[in-house]
């Protein structure tokens, strides 16, 4: 899974904002926001991580216990998925 090309993570301001490009502005039900934690999130899917890779960037990050840092990812990427920017 990795987000489609048409979708940017920018900052505004404080505001970390998911920004649709080209003809995905004309699909735009609302704008993203995130927060610094799924702002690393986000950075570590452009990347190439999957799952664990986003995991781990938590618990590198965050004092966290790896559960409760999967319970957050598996979280996200749902929010990610009905937001419809993610791809397989």
């Amino acid at each position: 899974m990795k987000v489609k090309g048409n979708y940017a993570l920018r900052q505004v301001a404080k505001t970390w904002v998911v920004m649709p490009l080209g003809q995905a502005t004309l699909d735009l039900d609302g704008i993203l926001t995130l927060n610094e934690t799924g702002a690393l999130l986000w950075k570590t899917l452009e990347q190439g991580g999957d799952r664990e890779a986003m995991i781990r960037a938590l618990t590198g990050e965050y004092d966290v216990s790896p559960e409760r840092a999967g319970a957050d990812v598996d979280r996200f990427l749902g929010k990610l998925a009905d937001a419809g920017v993610l791809e397989e």
